[in-house]
């Protein structure tokens, strides 16, 4: 039995590196959404996320550059894969340390 423990403890120290991981690089793509405002007949481009309980809107312009709604939509594709991951390896975490705590039968 002391061979699967360590097998499951190295699983669980892995995972938790991981995790630490994805959440850093969850950090660095920008949330949010792209929200376009008409105000007066024009149209503004605004970036719109939450801080804290406030939803702030970041001015982006009057128009976008391709380059730009391409790096947005990556980064947006990018943040939902890393939430799944971490989704994922949360469970996976609460389970290992599930299994390490059973008792063991001699």
């Amino acid at each position: 039995m002391g061979l699967i423990k360590g097998v499951l403890r190295e699983e669980l120290e892995n995972s938790i590196r991981l995790k630490k991981r994805y959440e850093e690089e969850l950090k660095s793509h920008p949330g949010g959404s792209l929200i376009l405002k008409k105000i007066r007949g024009h149209s503004y481009y605004y970036l719109a996320f939450r801080e804290g309980k406030r939803v702030r809107f970041i001015y982006k312009g009057k128009q976008l550059r391709k380059e730009f709604l391409e790096e947005f939509r990556k980064s947006k594709q990018l943040r939902l894969k890393y939430k799944q991951m971490i989704k994922q390896l949360s469970s996976r975490i609460k389970y290992l340390r599930k299994a390490l705590r059973g008792k063991e039968n001699v």
